[in-house]
């Protein structure tokens, strides 16, 4: 089987493709054929042992996929070979054939394309948690949304529009017409000076109500600064590479709320919310609101490439590798 193999912690240039063996599903395991394969931010860090979860050698990342129903286990349930599935599998999808857990599985909606599924689980998963279950953004507040022309931020833009609130996104250059065209009311660039005031001047000195905050560094820091009195700040990631303080006379004097979204661990923790997530963005792909943008499509073997456009901030949407 044809597979992204890491024998030790490397930089995502020197990643390769080789033959590995194939694997094999447990009575609880589902065996998927890899038809697309989604890529991270995490998967950045995960080959050089940047990050959280430190697989044991060899490992192959990969965190996202789409395909077909290979084999079932003996124990697994609602799913059989051929059905059309979308899954969180943590690490081992950039391959041919992957191995998924039942819960992590997710029917692919109609007229949803495997590339697009592959861009779908974590991203909209994590977005949705952040806008609607931890942000509890209502109908006519106002959300700031940093990174918002990456995966999780395009997908925050879109959910954000769906509950009915205004949005304005942050980010840089031309990501600014990518964020506008997935719905953002105002498109502001983090790299010019002001961003803070331009915020505040935008709700009327009011400040946002939710943030959804996936840089971390001098932009978490700003929108501490123009966010609403009783505001959410929804912390789900450091793409700038620095994690960031709050002092808690900040919290304490706007009287803010600061929550943390970590999707991957709400499978274990809470699967029913994970559940009522995806049964709310399966009616909004239907509804062509939540529709994943990808930046390109690669063949595994280019894996290299697609993962060091994406480190280095080159890419809007998501990045998909088809093996």
């Amino acid at each position: 089987m044809r597979a992204v193999v890491v024998d030790r912690f490397m930089k995502p240039g020197e990643l390769t493709v080789s033959e590995t063996a194939e694997p094999v599903p447990d009575a609880d395991q589902v065996l998927v054929d890899v038809r697309a394969a989604g890529c991270n931010f995490f998967d950045t860090l995960i080959v050089q042992g940047k990050y959280q979860v430190k697989p044991s050698f060899p490992f192959t990342p990969g965190g996202e996929i789409a395909g077909v129903v290979r084999e079932v286990g003996a124990r697994v349930k609602g799913t059989a070979p051929g059905d059309r599935v979308m899954a969180h599998v943590g690490h081992g999808g950039f391959a041919e054939r992957a191995l998924a857990s039942p819960e992590a599985l997710h029917p692919i909606p109609e007229g949803m394309s495997f590339e697009q599924a592959a861009a779908f689980p974590i991203v909209y998963g994590t977005a949705y948690a952040s806008v609607v279950q931890r942000g509890a953004l209502r109908p006519g507040e106002t959300a700031l949304v940093t990174a918002a022309a990456g995966g999780v931020g395009l997908a925050a833009v879109q959910i954000a529009r769906a509950v009915g609130a205004r949005v304005i996104a942050l980010a840089s250059g031309d990501k600014l017409d990518v964020a506008r065209a997935a719905g953002a009311d105002i498109a502001l660039d983090y790299r010019e000076p002001g961003f803070v005031d331009r915020v505040r001047d935008a709700t009327s000195g009011r400040g946002v109500d939710v943030v959804i905050e996936n840089v971390g560094g001098d932009v978490f820091d700003g929108c501490t600064r123009c966010i609403a009195w009783g505001g959410r700040l929804v912390v789900v990631g450091f793409a700038s590479g620095k994690i960031p303080e709050i002092a808690a006379n900040r919290v304490m004097l706007k009287h803010i709320s600061v929550v943390g979204v970590h999707f991957g661990p709400m499978y274990r923790e809470e699967l029913h919310t994970v559940r009522e997530a995806f049964r709310a963005l399966d009616s909004l792909f239907q509804q062509g609101r939540a529709t994943p943008l990808i930046s390109f499509s690669l063949p595994l073997e280019r894996v290299a490439e697609a993962l060091e456009a994406l480190g280095g901030r080159k890419t809007v949407g998501k990045v998909v590798l088809t093996p």
